[in-house]
């Protein structure tokens, strides 16, 4: 069962940014795919596999960027 969750990413300027954003979440288990949109600030990622908020968080913070609550 998928589901579509949506983060508030700050820090994100670019396409590059989403771009950095998209790959990290995508690398992620359990995560089918994700859509970035840095002038909203938002990120749709759609989950295939149960995956906590602190997984999501941990590879946004990876990448560079901020999810905000």
């Amino acid at each position: 069962m998928t589901q579509t969750e949506t983060l508030d990413v700050t820090g994100m300027s670019c396409d590059g940014c989403e771009q950095n954003v998209v790959n990290a979440l995508e690398s992620t288990d359990g995560v089918e795919s994700a859509e970035a949109d840095h002038e909203s600030g938002t990120v749709e990622v759609v989950l295939g596999d149960d995956v906590d908020d602190e997984t999501l968080e941990s590879a946004v913070d990876h990448a560079g960027y901020e999810v905000v609550a």
